[in-house]
């Protein structure tokens, strides 16, 4: 699939010295909905303001819709629309007339049309006259994404786009998010709701320390490293995992009702039919009996957990050597 983002070799270090990206090479699809995770001070910001050419790299690459960000600066940014995580908006100002200044500040026509159908999908219309500064947090998140889109751009980055909304208008937002990808805007979101991303999202990237560390397939990622758990119900509370069971991964929950099996869902065998035998064996009765897969957030978590155990035991070793 063609690729209307392409990121390569970046890096950015800063006049202190820290350095924020190193050597980041990515690829976003175009039409898709890319979800970009990582903990505080990854460099998810750096790399989102570096595209929007609000901070220049030290370092490789980027284009967009096949603009180069430096040589081809007006044009590259013609094609982005950003939503920062900050509500900075003029507040004395109507809702429609600050869309409207939006647009152009881009060197766009005016298109009275197109900012109504704009703040219709946005449930801003009835709103267009209201100065920003009587809105509530929601309806001024709306208005950054109005502003957004108010020049028609190919991709738009929303960085924390739930951010201080409830979540009736997260919901409704991301309704909206999914019009726009339909309508052929790619979208590029950072999030902290870990279940912004695996409800909306095509592909996840994750960063950390700077560096993207994995980008995959939301699906295929949950598969390739999600867990499935087992869970058996008891008619009656155990106090410990009995010991003809204890050489398999089985753990009780906190109140002993239900015994907890874990399995690799890559696995061919799962080791399933094995458990039920030796439940059989000795003599553990079951009521009932359900899975669950791991969600995106437990996976997220343990790449990150598992990327600082790797980097804290090569730091060791260098410090022995």
């Amino acid at each position: 699939m063609e690729s209307i983002i392409s990121v390569k070799g970046l890096g950015k270090t800063y006049a202190g010295g820290f350095t924020a990206l190193k050597n980041v090479d990515l690829d976003i699809r175009r039409g898709e909905i890319f979800a970009l995770l990582g903990p505080n001070g990854a460099g998810k910001t750096t790399l989102i303001s570096i595209i929007c050419g609000i901070v220049n790299p030290t370092g490789g690459s980027v284009t967009a819709d096949g603009c180069d960000i430096i040589r081809d600066f007006r044009a590259a940014r013609s094609k982005i629309g950003l939503v920062p995580q900050e509500l900075a908006t003029d507040a004395f100002e109507s809702v429609l007339a600050t869309v409207t200044f939006s647009r152009g500040l881009f060197g766009k026509s005016p298109d009275p049309a197109y900012i109504e159908k704009l703040l219709r999908q946005l449930s801003l219309w009835e709103k267009k006259d209201s100065k920003i500064m009587a809105l509530s947090g929601g309806m001024k998140r709306r208005v950054m994404i109005a502003k957004a889109l108010s020049h028609e751009p190919a991709i738009l980055f929303l960085d924390e786009p739930s951010a201080g909304v409830d979540v009736e208008l997260r919901q409704d937002m991301w309704e909206m998010v999914r019009g726009l990808r339909e309508s052929g805007v790619t979208i590029i979101l950072t999030t902290h709701y870990i279940e912004e991303a695996e409800e909306m999202a095509d592909r996840v990237g994750v960063i950390n320390h700077g560096e993207v560390v994995l980008v995959e397939e939301k699906n295929t990622l949950m598969q390739k490293m999600g867990e499935k758990e087992l869970s058996l119900h008891l008619p009656e509370p155990l106090q410990q995992v009995p010991e003809a069971l204890r050489d398999l991964p089985l753990t009780l929950n906190d109140d002993g009702s239900r015994l907890i099996y874990r399995f690799d869902i890559k696995s061919n065998d799962t080791g399933i039919t094995e458990l039920l035998r030796r439940l059989n064996e000795a003599e553990i009765e079951f009521r009932d009996l359900h899975t669950r897969e791991s969600s995106l957030e437990e996976i997220f978590v343990g790449l990150v957990r598992g990327e600082r155990e790797e980097k804290a035991e090569q730091l060791t070793k260098e410090t022995l050597e």
